[in-house]
């Protein structure tokens, strides 16, 4: 049996704390920058340091052959994951938003389990999806009433449209293969994305509405750096070394993160329903990592 990769474990990790606070920083920057551009100075400014970082450290630039590769999967996962989520969160609050991202794990652990080599579901796996999702469902059951009214549609289609393309480009990446280092084919990935969503903005019209704020400089400057260049970094680094079914239940923890962040920043209630939720979503992740883990055993077999 092979040893557990513990680096790939604290990425994971990592993503699971780091990526539930974007969600505040994404709502407070789209305030005062537009969209489209604010998804792409993060996006660009990211990848430009993270490539200087790692050429200096003497890792190579990909083959010419996987280039297409690399443009698909950031392209799903940052073109249309990351930049429908900044455009959704212009009329939905981040609360929604993250319930809406928990829907993640079904998509690719769906997709991946109709691959012909793809691991198949099991009870465990769907008992653990499901649980998570009724956790996250006790912390923001309230907002759904809302969900259908009209200021909020646009938003949520686009959170649901993220949620897509995100499940997709996680299981693409994760069966083909490239032949470089993850954190060189993820800066690549924010350098392509990063200019064809500067290139959209001016072709929309933002640089109009452009105009910088102290809060939209923050906003940007900590996306850039713990969202980007941490948090992305170690998904990619995740979704190379462990199942997709355990990496994706980050989406179980995000919400509490976000949650949390809104009680202090936002006054939003926080009671013991919500503390009963938190329990009940890591029981759901608890039984999708085992669950994973038991496919792997069985595939070994």
């Amino acid at each position: 049996m092979d040893k557990p990769n513990i680096r790939a474990y604290l990425a994971w990790i990592a993503i699971c704390i780091i990526w539930g606070t974007t969600y505040l920083f994404i709502r407070i920057g789209v305030g005062t920058i537009p969209p489209v551009l604010f998804a792409g100075f993060r996006w660009l400014i990211a990848g430009i340091i993270l490539i200087t970082i790692l050429r200096l450290s003497g890792k190579q630039f990909p083959k010419k052959e996987d280039l297409i590769h690399i443009a698909i999967i950031g392209i799903a996962l940052l073109g249309f994951g990351n930049g429908l989520v900044v455009v959704g969160e212009q009329w939905i609050e981040s609360g929604l938003a993250a319930l809406l991202i928990t829907t993640v794990p079904f998509w690719m652990v769906g997709v991946e389990s109709f691959l012909p080599k793809g691991p198949k579901l099991n009870w465990m796996v769907i008992t653990g999806l499901i649980i998570g999702s009724l956790g996250v469902g006790l912390i923001f059951g309230g907002d759904l009433k809302y969900i259908f009214e009209t200021k909020y549609l646009i938003g949520v289609l686009s959170i649901l449209g993220a949620v897509v393309s995100w499940s997709l480009g996680s299981v693409y990446s994760k069966y083909k293969k490239v032949s470089v280092h993850p954190l060189m084919s993820a800066s690549i990935q924010m350098l392509i994305v990063g200019s064809l969503q500067i290139i959209l903005g001016a072709i929309l019209g933002e640089f109009t509405g452009l105009h910088f704020t102290q809060s939209g400089l923050i906003s940007l400057a900590y996306l850039v750096v713990m969202g980007s260049i941490f948090g992305y970094g170690s998904y990619i680094y995740a979704i190379e070394h462990l199942p997709l079914s355990l990496v994706s239940t980050y989406a179980y923890v995000n919400p509490i993160i976000a949650l949390v962040l809104g009680w202090i920043f936002l006054n939003e209630q926080l009671n013991i329903f919500i503390l009963l939720a938190s329990v009940v979503i890591i029981a759901g992740v608890v039984l999708v990592k085992i669950g994973s883990n038991k496919r792997t055993l069985l595939k070994r077999f």
